[in-house]
C-alpha cells in the first residue's frame, strides 16, 4: 500500500475522522499516521496480521476492563497443574476470597490449577480471566469460562500488558516457566520504573520452600554477583498466609495511593495527609533519592495540574533521581506506617 501519493488527501480525511469522533488530534492523528505507516512500509499479510489481530485484542480487553479501572485488582499467576487437593491451591483459593472480600477485584490466566483456584475462591462476579489460546494445556477454567469477564488473547504481549495495566498488585504462587516469566518481568518493571510501585507477593504454604529456594538463588546468583542492588530485595514480600498476603497489599495501599512524573517531579498521591514533623523525618532519612530541594506536601489545586485525577487527594512532591526503586519502596513502606499524628 503507498498512500505517499496524495499525503495532502489523506491528512484531510484524517482530520475529518478526528473532528468526528471528538477526539484530540494531538493524540489521535499520529495513531492513525503510525498504522498507515505501517501499511506503507509492507504489504506481507503476517506483518498486517500481527497489526490486525493486535489492535483487536486491545479493544477487546479495554471493553472489559474499562468499567472497572477505579476498582483495585490483583494479579495472581502460578502453575495450571497444581491440583485442588494441593495446598497451594487451597492457598491461592482462600487468599481469592479474602482480597475480594475486602473489595479487590482478582485477574487470573484463566486457566488451571492456580489460575482455577483464583477464580474459585473469588466472590460472585469479583474476577476475571485472560485467557490464552494455545494449541494444549490451556482452556478457560468452569469458574470464568461462561464470565463476561473473560478475555481470550493470541500474543502473550497483549495480555502481558493487560495484567499490568489493569493490576495494582501481584501474587505469585508456586510455578513453572510461565510464573517465572511473569515474576521477573514484573521485577524488571517495577525496577526499572516501567511501571508504577505495587505489592509482589510470592505465596507458598507453610511447608514449601519453593520460594525459599528462589529467594536463595536471587540473593547468592544476582545480588552476591552484583547483577542487582540490595534495595533491590525490597521490590518483594515472601508469605505463607492468606492473610499475611492480604495484610501486605492492604498496608501498601494504606496512605500511598498512586504516583505520577510531571517531567523532573515525581508526584506520590495519598490517601491521607501527613503530619507535617514527618515531612522533615522523610526528607533527612530519604535525603538520597532526592537531586534537589525537600519533600513537600500540596493540595492539587496549588499545582496547576494534575488537579482534575482524584482532586481531594494530598500529594507529596519530590525531585527524585528515578534509579533506586526499590528505595523508592522503603519511603513508601516509611509513609504507611506514619501514625496520623506523630508525637
Amino acid at each position: 500500500m503507498n498512500h505517499s501519493a496524495n499525503p495532502e488527501r489523506i491528512q484531510a480525511i484524517l482530520d475529518e475522522l478526528v473532528n468526528l469522533i471528538h477526539q484530540d488530534p494531538t493524540t489521535v492523528t499520529p495513531m492513525f499516521q503510525s498504522l498507515l505507516g505501517i501499511l506503507a512500509q509492507t504489504n506481507d499479510s503476517q506483518d498486517i496480521n500481527i497489526i490486525k489481530h493486535t489492535l483487536r485484542e486491545l479493544l477487546s480487553a479495554l471493553k472489559v476492563f474499562l468499567p472497572y479501572r477505579d476498582v483495585r485488582k490483583v494479579a495472581i499467576f502460578g502453575s495450571a497443574r497444581t491440583p485442588a487437593d494441593h495446598p497451594a491451591y487451597q492457598l491461592t483459593e482462600a487468599f481469592a476470597r479474602l482480597i475480594t472480600h475486602k473489595g479487590y477485584m482478582v485477574i487470573t490466566g484463566a486457566g488451571g490449577g492456580i489460575m482455577e483456584a483464583g477464580n474459585r475462591g473469588s466472590e460472585v462476579n469479583m474476577s476475571f480471566g485472560a485467557n490464552i489460546i494455545l494449541p494444549f494445556e490451556q482452556a478457560p477454567n468452569p469458574y470464568i469460562d461462561t464470565s463476561s469477564k473473560l478475555v481470550s488473547f493470541k500474543y502473550f504481549f497483549n495480555r502481558k500488558l493487560m495484567f499490568i495495566r489493569e493490576s495494582d498488585a501481584t501474587v505469585l504462587c508456586p510455578g513453572g516457566f510461565g510464573t517465572h516469566d511473569e515474576a521477573f518481568e514484573v521485577l524488571t518493571l517495577v525496577q526499572t520504573g516501567r511501571c508504577a510501585p505495587r505489592p509482589v507477593v510470592l505465596l507458598a504454604p507453610n511447608g514449601d520452600d519453593y520460594w525459599y529456594r528462589w529467594i536463595e538463588f536471587v540473593q547468592s546468583e544476582l545480588l552476591g554477583k552484583q547483577y542487582i542492588s540490595e534495595d533491590d530485595l525490597f521490590l518483594y514480600r515472601h508469605v505463607h498466609t492468606a492473610q499475611d498476603a492480604v495484610d501486605h497489599i492492604m498496608r501498601f495501599y494504606r496512605r500511598y495511593h498512586s504516583i505520577r512524573y510531571h517531567h523532573d517531579l515525581t508526584i506520590i498521591r495519598l490517601n491521607t495527609p501527613l503530619p507535617p514533623e514527618a515531612l522533615r523525618e522523610m526528607t533527612t532519612k530519604f535525603k538520597s533519592l532526592l537531586v534537589k530541594g525537600d519533600i513537600e506536601q500540596v493540595m492539587p489545586s496549588e499545582l496547576g495540574f494534575d488537579a482534575d485525577v482524584y482532586p481531594d487527594l494530598p500529594r507529596l512532591l519530590i525531585y527524585y533521581n528515578r534509579n533506586t526503586f526499590g528505595r523508592l519502596y522503603q519511603l513508601i513502606d516509611y509513609i504507611n506506617h506514619i501514625p496520623d499524628s506523630v508525637s
